[in-house]
């Protein structure tokens, strides 16, 4: 069941909120083909459903169960297109940035962080986030009927087949298709699949994430009437992650 937030949440929310704000400029990220002479790349991988319009993001792999809670902010439900950002570190090495949901073609003027609406923001200070958890070095962004989809698939394949492991014995062959039929900024065991979900119309994406395990922000990006128009997943901070490395070489 989905946690609602309280008014006494919500009236802290509002004292804290522009501590919130992402530091990164995503308009430039997404729009750029060069920061920090490091290439930047997009891969997109088609449409997504969100039947009810709840957004969770998760490792797939260890963190998206029954009880996964999704964020208190909310789209409309429909389709919408899933992009990487892509940035090549050395010569046909590739890192991926952070992925983005285009809810509406409006360009963001303004990110806020991701919240479920229970988190402890009276000791929070500006530059820190929430973020989610990564213990697999994967990352989804689901909506909560797919989520309720997805593990009602695993708990069926774990059921017939005990002490299986349902990455290794399933999903790895996915990826690796994956690779085969997208090779481009992929390694050869494959870093995304948009899995179809058996049985169902929905599926799941699973995207390698930046740099491994480790938390991650998230954050929803507003237009100019103030309506969400995007969701970004955020892996790197490219000018926080090599300016500082860059001028050290210098």
């Amino acid at each position: 069941m989905k946690t609602v937030p309280t008014p006494e949440w919500f009236a802290l929310y509002e004292q804290k909120k522009e501590g919130l704000h992402a530091p990164t400029d995503f308009n430039h990220y997404f729009s750029a083909t060069e920061i920090c002479e490091r290439k930047l790349f997009h891969l997109n991988l088609g449409d997504l459903a969100f039947p009810t319009g709840q957004i969770i993001v998760r490792d797939p792999l260890v963190y998206l169960q029954r009880d996964a809670q999704p964020y208190f902010t909310t789209i409309p439900p429909g389709k919408y297109p899933l992009s990487i950002l892509v940035m090549e570190v050395e010569e046909d090495h590739f890192r991926y940035v952070a992925f983005r949901l285009k809810v509406t073609s409006n360009q963001a003027v303004t990110h806020y962080e991701a919240l479920l609406g229970h988190e402890n923001l009276s000791d929070f200070e500006e530059g820190e986030y929430f973020g989610f958890n990564v213990d697999a070095g994967l990352a989804t962004i689901v909506d909560e009927q797919t989520k309720e989809a997805y593990c009602a698939f695993e708990q069926q394949w774990l059921a017939a087949h005990p002490g299986g492991n349902i990455y290794d014995d399933y999903l790895a062959a996915e990826f690796k298709k994956s690779y085969e039929e997208h090779p481009q900024y992929q390694r050869p065991g494959g870093d995304w699949i948009n899995f179809a979900i058996p049985d169902t119309d929905l599926t799941i994406p699973m995207i390698q994430s930046g740099y491994g395990d480790g938390t991650y922000p998230v954050y929803f990006g507003y237009d100019a009437a103030n309506d969400v128009c995007e969701i970004i997943v955020q892996f790197v901070d490219i000018e926080l992650t090599f300016e500082d490395e860059d001028e050290d070489k210098a």
